[in-house]
């Protein structure tokens, strides 16, 4: 661009640049602007499988909700079943709801659509809420390890030391703690410059979001360092080091503890295993370019832990926890029950 300098000083601008200095000038104020919408570069186009695609997911939906929301009522309506790790089971249910209702309708919808574009406000929402459940879930299987250590460590001290107020003093906790963690994050991110507006993701994503701005990251990396050790790496350590302490009274242990240790560690150890490798390999997938990988299988990791865990845990803990199978049989007979008199009834 030619440029020429006046006595006084001033910048002048020839006449025949003037056009293309114009276009530079808007598109930069463009770019420096947070964009009205996104756009989610991540979808395949598919032809007509996306019909087929989206009937796959609304039954994975389907069965999310039908199978969370069952072991949910099982847990409410029976009194018997009000003890702290049936508690902490029930706020896993409810979570993974709100974790999977935060992903599948705005997969279903992106999925049927030709345009795959999303506003800026929804996938900041949609970042705070899944982000949510993430940091829910850690903080929920990091007190289930905890009552877990209790009640074989400690039996006979079990029922004094892990009381249903004290339990739901702790999901409180969990609870504001992950809203302000996220709270903070997510607001960093929102108030940054953006110079892009293409999200290569089939979703939304804190760390995706905050690689399309043209400002300086720094803090906002440092805060998102410290938040993914407080919410990922220090439950995970923390529940290590319980099963640790439970393996040695196992080991030390009767026949009967280490029964009961594997009959109720189990499930947890397998819903821990599954949701840790999820959110890391996301973590990894993220930051790391696969250049090698299948766009298939990129998209399948990066949404695993969000689909896979409301799906495993609900198979896990009602099959494994007789309780739970119990009740749920005895829910199921009382309905049958309740149709055959209505039938009678009528007749």
């Amino acid at each position: 661009m030619a440029a020429h300098c006046s006595p006084s000083g001033w910048v002048k601008i020839t006449m025949t640049n003037f056009t293309h200095f114009s276009f530079f000038t808007l598109d930069m104020m463009v770019n420096s602007t947070l964009a009205p919408y996104l756009i989610l570069g991540a979808y395949l186009d598919i032809k007509q499988f996306k019909y087929l695609l989206f009937l796959i997911i609304l039954c994975l939906y389907m069965f999310i909700v039908a199978s969370n929301v069952l072991l949910s009522v099982v847990i409410a309506v029976n009194r018997s079943l009000h003890e702290p790790m049936y508690i902490l089971l029930f706020v896993m249910f409810v979570n993974q709801l709100f974790g999977s209702t935060s992903l599948f309708p705005f997969l279903l919808v992106q999925i049927l659509s030709d345009v795959h574009t999303i506003s800026v406000p929804l996938c900041f929402l949609q970042v705070y809420c899944l982000h949510i459940y993430g940091s829910i879930e850690y903080f929920t299987l990091t007190i289930m390890s905890y009552d877990r250590y209790l009640a074989i460590c400690y039996p006979l001290q079990y029922n004094s030391r892990m009381t249903n107020r004290k339990v739901a003093a702790l999901i409180v906790l969990e609870w504001v703690s992950s809203c302000v963690i996220v709270s903070i994050y997510t607001s960093m991110s929102y108030s940054l410059d953006h110079c892009k507006n293409v999200l290569n993701r089939v979703y939304c994503n804190n760390y995706s979001l905050v690689q399309l701005t043209c400002s300086d990251t720094t803090i906002n990396n440092i805060y998102g360092l410290i938040s993914t050790v407080f919410s990922v790496c220090l439950p995970v350590i923390l529940i290590i080091y319980t099963y640790m302490r439970i393996l040695k009274v196992c080991y030390s242990g009767s026949k009967a503890t280490r029964q009961k240790a594997v009959s109720t560690c189990t499930p947890h150890l397998a819903s821990l295993l599954n949701f840790t490798l999820g959110v890391w390999v996301e973590i990894l997938q993220s930051r790391l370019q696969w250049s090698h990988a299948p766009k298939i299988f990129e998209i399948f990791l990066s949404i695993y832990f969000l689909i896979c865990q409301p799906l495993f845990n609900p198979l896990v803990y009602g099959l494994k926890l007789s309780k739970i199978r119990d009740h749920f049989h005895c829910l199921e007979s009382d309905t049958l029950a309740g149709h055959k008199n209505e039938e009678f009834l009528k007749i």
